[in-house]
């Protein structure tokens, strides 16, 4: 069978990255081309991280700026290149783990090769995709990336605003966490459930498994404000220890527009550039996403561990150790997570198997060990179980000793998530004796290291105090205005009798 011809964006694609090889400038211009070029492109899965980490400074300067906006930026032209460079740029890393050719399709070509998908026009995410295979018929039968999702979460996203992946679900938070959940060796790791302490066999993986499953409550569902990439939908899943793609709850939210698009590039006459020699990718299939319904109930779980575990995917840190530990960890956690949020008690009286109780040990010691390799996200979600007096220390005030330690330790690495968690330790007295001014030290640097909700409350508290100020110097002065009065009157009255 005849191998499928290249696509216009598959010669924008090539030419981008030959110009930015040799230093010439990339049609239209891009920003950040300097940084990238320290970052090191060569086409490896770190190179990724390294696209990361200068993603979230990028996030963290257009906020202190003042220019974070997300409708302005991509009107300029020079920041759509900068992330339609990386996307091209995601794509080539795929095909190395991959071995086979890519073909970059536009929305055009999309529409008609895969009538299936439910595109929006003025989707700046959903302009261009890829997708592999050697012939049209496997190029078909594979599943697309498309790949300015996880740059544009990266870049824009937050709680309010949310990134729906065009094939369920919600997009990865980075270029690294997609490219990662695409790589051929991943269905290799998915049969059980590593831990660091303990010898975990096949047999106990399978029957933690079933017994989570039998937890099934289908007759409520989760609240919508469960976190993204961690909470399901209302119907519960059996426990898989392995690296499945996991169903996210996502926000149904207009994307803007811009001025002008990839697929438009890709309608137009492509220029000529040599034959791209490009290897791609084997995806998986994502699951469907379930919308959830609304609940009015009230959560079971206190609010700040609910927020914690929505800006563990919302702001998610990049992290080198223990990923696939605390992946697989979660998996399970967050079984007993949606179970305990149906409940209508708090989520100390909810009741488990001993079976129930044997795995969520398991997957603690998952998280433990994860953890005490150094990741972050790790520690906050270890952390969060022992201030709950449900993590691996018995006895509860050293439970909440040891939380509020992990919490302390990621918020000394500048980590916004445990900083604006401390600071609701502090104002609470939350497992630390109640301290205002401590709280408010840790909002103010959650606020500097980019966390939106602590900014805007940093900034209505600055401005309260600005208005406390302000009405007090008015006070004052009408109090002197009113005696600089009674003088005058005084006066007057004096010279009226002398006269």
């Amino acid at each position: 069978m005849s191998a499928s011809p290249l696509t216009p964006l598959d010669y924008i694609a090539e030419g981008y990255w030959q110009d930015f090889l040799a230093g010439r400038p990339i049609a239209g211009g891009i920003a950040y081309e300097t940084q990238l070029h320290s970052c090191a492109l060569d086409e490896s899965l770190e190179s990724l991280q390294r696209i990361d980490t200068l993603l979230s400074q990028v996030r963290r300067d257009m906020m202190k700026g003042g220019i974070w906006n997300e409708a302005t930026l991509l009107v300029d032209e020079h920041y759509r290149n900068f992330m339609v460079f990386l996307g091209f740029y995601a794509g080539r890393v795929l095909a190395q783990q991959w071995e086979n050719r890519p073909r970059w399709y536009g929305q055009f070509e999309l529409r008609k090769r895969y009538p299936e998908l439910s595109l929006i026009t003025d989707d700046f995410y959903q302009h261009m995709a890829v997708g592999y295979g050697d012939n049209n018929a496997a190029a078909n039968a594979l599943p697309l990336f498309f790949a300015l999702e996880p740059i544009g979460l990266r870049l824009f996203g937050n709680i309010d605003r949310q990134f729906e992946a065009v094939q369920g679900g919600q997009a990865a938070s980075g270029l690294y966490q997609a490219v990662s959940a695409r790589l051929p060796d991943l269905s290799d790791q998915a049969n059980s459930l590593k831990i660091s302490s303990g010898q975990a066999t096949k047999a106990a993986t399978n029957n933690a498994t079933q017994s989570i499953h039998s937890m099934t409550d289908s007759s409520t569902t989760i609240s919508t404000s469960q976190p993204a990439n961690h909470y399901e939908p209302s119907e519960d899943v059996p426990v898989n220890n392995g690296l499945a793609d996991v169903n996210v709850v996502s926000a149904n939210i207009e994307r803007p527009s811009a001025a002008t698009t990839v697929s438009e590039l890709s309608e137009s006459t492509a220029p000529h550039q040599p034959e791209l020699q490009i290897k791609p990718e084997l995806t998986k299939l994502e699951s469907p996403v379930i919308k959830p319904k609304s609940s009015v109930k009230t959560s079971p779980t206190p609010e700040m561990f609910t927020q914690l575990l929505i800006e563990l995917d919302e702001i998610e840190v990049p992290q080198i150790a223990g990923v696939t530990e605390y992946q697989q960890a979660c998996k399970v956690l967050d079984q007993f997570e949606r179970h305990i949020a149906k409940q209508d008690k708090p989520r100390g009286q909810v009741v488990f198997s001993d079976n129930h109780i044997a795995a969520k040990n398991k997957a603690l010691l998952a998280l433990q060990a994860a953890a005490e390799a150094g990741n972050t996200a790790a520690m906050l979600r270890l952390a969060m179980y022992e201030l709950l007096c449900e993590g691996l220390t018995a006895d509860d005030e050293e439970a909440k000793k040891s939380g509020v330690e992990w919490v302390k330790q990621v918020a000394s690495k500048n980590d916004s998530r445990a900083q604006r968690l401390l600071s609701k330790l502090y104002y609470q007295g939350v497992g630390v004796p109640q301290d205002i001014d401590s709280g408010k030290y840790w909002l103010e640097q959650a606020a500097d290291n980019g966390h939106i909700e602590a900014a805007n409350l940093v900034s209505q508290w600055e401005q309260a105090q600005a208005l406390i100020t302000t009405q007090k110097q008015e006070q004052h002065s009408i109090k002197r205005y009113q005696l600089l009065f009674g003088a005058v009157i005084i006066v007057a009255v004096l010279i009226l009798i002398i006269v």
